[in-house]
C-alpha cells in the first residue's frame, strides 16, 4: 500500500544548521525534488543580504543562484505578509546521504520545510516494507529521525496536487521505474518509449511537471486536476 510519512529530523543531521543558529527567524521550504538537481528553495528572513550572508558561511550548503532579489522589487510573500526569496542551493553529504537512502529503497521526497533548527520532510512510498528498510538505514546513520504522521495515500483523497492528470501519472511510471534513482535505472529515452512519446516531448513534460510543483510547493494536495492542459 502506498503510504505517506512525515518525519522530523534535526538540522545537525541533515543541513543548514548554522543558517538556523545565525538567523533564528530563517525558514525554508522546498517544494518537491526532480531528479539530481539542485532544488529551488524557498527562504524566510530578516532581509534577503542577512539571509544570503548566512546561507554562503554555512558549510552544509552552497547558494548556486539567487532567484529573486529584493533590491529589484522581485520579491513574493507568504500566506502571512512575510517576505520571502527564491534560491538555488547544493545541500552537502547529509542531505545527499539521506536522498540516497529515500531513492534506493523506492521512495520520493514529496516536500521539505525546515523552521527553528527542525526540518520536517514528508516523503512517500509504494511498499510499506521499503518504508521499514528506510527507516532502519535512518537509525544506522543516526538522523534522529521523529515520525509526526504516517497516512495511507486514501486519507489524502481530498487534497489536490498542482500537477494534471496526464503529468501525475508521468511522475509516477518515471518514480516506478527508477528514473529518479541514484543512478538512474531507466534512461529519458527508454522512459520515452514506455510511454509512446518523444524524447523532446517527455522532457518538457518532466520539465513542466518540476515547475508546476515548485510553484504549488506541493502544499499539502495529493489528488490529480481533471483537465490537462
Amino acid at each position: 500500500m502506498t503510504t505517506v510519512v512525515e518525519l522530523e529530523i534535526p538540522a545537525d543531521r541533515l543541513g543548514a544548521a548554522r543558517t538556523f543558529d545565525r538567523v533564528p527567524t530563517f525558514q525554508c521550504q522546498i517544494g518537491g525534488m526532480i531528479g539530481e538537481s539542485p532544488p529551488l528553495v524557498w527562504v524566510i528572513g530578516p532581509d534577503i543580504d542577512t539571509v544570503h550572508e548566512a546561507l554562503e558561511a554555512d558549510p552544509s550548503v552552497d547558494v548556486i543562484a539567487s532567484v529573486t532579489d529584493s533590491k529589484q522589487g522581485d520579491r513574493t510573500v507568504d500566506a502571512d505578509d512575510r517576505d520571502r526569496w527564491l534560491f538555488q542551493l547544493e545541500f552537502g553529504d547529509g542531505f545527499k546521504l539521506f536522498q540516497q537512502i529515500v531513492a534506493e529503497n523506492d521512495g520520493a521526497i514529496l516536500a521539505a520545510r525546515g523552521e527553528s533548527g527542525t526540518w520536517t520532510v514528508k516523503l512517500l512510498f509504494h511498499e510499506r516494507a521499503s518504508l521499514s528498510e528506510c527507516y532502519t538505514l535512518f537509525g544506522q546513520y543516526e538522523f534522529d529521525v521523529e515520525v509526526t504522521r504516517l497516512a495511507g495515500t486514501n486519507e489524502f483523497t481530498g487534497a489536490q496536487t498542482p500537477l494534471t492528470e496526464t503529468q501525475y501519472e508521468t511522475i509516477c511510471k518515471a518514480h516506478e521505474l527508477g528514473y529518479f534513482d541514484i543512478p538512474r535505472q531507466i534512461t529519458l529515452k527508454e522512459l520515452a518509449a514506455e510511454l509512446d512519446i518523444s524524447h523532446q516531448a517527455l522532457s518538457e513534460r518532466l520539465r513542466r511537471c518540476h515547475a508546476a510543483l515548485v510553484s504549488a510547493e506541493l502544499t499539502d494536495r495529493m489528488k490529480p486536476t481533471a483537465i490537462d492542459p
